[in-house]
């Protein structure tokens, strides 16, 4: 089975770099009109231009600081405005802090949380609604292979992840008869704007260990495709950590994080 997006249209956000680009790329060239949503415009005025262009699709740019109280209703106000409807959405947009819980400056963990849970969920709450009233519709957010342990040094990140695969697989449950699939994709380190964004270098994460983002998408696809819901983990040695997780303690765990992200 090969998902249809033919005629569709994909909501991407923190669509400026890294996966967000990756997975915007990849619904345009299934065929699918693309919302690009970050902050940065003229970054997603570049995407639109090269996504109309390659694939002839319809490539909107909205910018938007989702963290920002009422962006997701106010997102979902602009695209009924437009007369866009959204049939996939790839809650995407978020950042990480490689700090301990005390250093970390308030104000950007409070933002953290902002963008990575509620944001999620708020967007999700605006536009999952008219999927299941259809019968149809995509729902990917994005999680990590952090939320499988608690990571010191990245306490609330890790966190915030743990929330989204919880969410997601709940949620994906809860709408199991609906038509819609809801998938929390959980990648590991991955090759992409990340790191510098975190502070985190972390050179025992070395790159050959990482993925690239045109990696994480094939295994997202790859699981859409296939009917995947509820959550999947993108690449092997990922998965087999994930797994190895479950069957140690949870101190145990935790302190194998903490060296790594030492």
């Amino acid at each position: 089975m090969t998902l249809q997006l033919k005629g569709t249209t994909a909501l991407v956000t923190g669509a400026s770099s890294g996966l967000g680009i990756a997975y915007a790329t990849e619904f345009a060239r299934r065929g699918a009109d693309v919302v690009l949503v970050a902050r940065r415009e003229d970054r997603l005025r570049e995407l639109a231009d090269r996504l109309g262009s390659e694939f002839r699709v319809t490539a909107t740019v909205i910018s938007a600081d989702l963290a920002a109280p009422g962006a997701a209703s106010a997102l979902k106000a602009e695209t009924d405005a437009r007369g866009i409807r959204i049939h996939a959405l790839v809650n995407n947009a978020g950042f990480g802090m490689h700090d301990d819980f005390i250093d970390a400056d308030a104000e950007r963990t409070a933002e953290m949380i902002d963008l990575n849970v509620n944001a999620l969920v708020a967007l999700t709450r605006e536009f999952l609604p008219a999927m299941v009233t259809a019968r149809s519709g995509v729902v990917v957010n994005i999680s990590s292979t952090g939320a499988f342990q608690p990571c010191p040094g990245m306490a609330v990140y890790a966190a915030t992840k743990a929330f989204v695969l919880s969410f997601t697989e709940a949620l994906s449950y809860e709408v199991r008869h609906s038509g819609v699939q809801v998938l929390a994709v959980c990648p590991g380190a991955t090759a992409t704007e990340f790191r510098q964004v975190s502070g985190l270098h972390a050179e025992r994460m070395s790159e050959s260990g990482s993925q690239t983002a045109d990696q994480v998408i094939a295994a997202t696809f790859k699981a859409l495709d296939g009917g995947r819901k509820g959550s999947m983990v993108s690449g092997a040695s990922n998965k087999t950590l994930a797994v190895l997780t479950r069957f140690v303690p949870r101190r145990t765990a935790t302190s194998m994080a903490a060296r790594v992200l030492s």
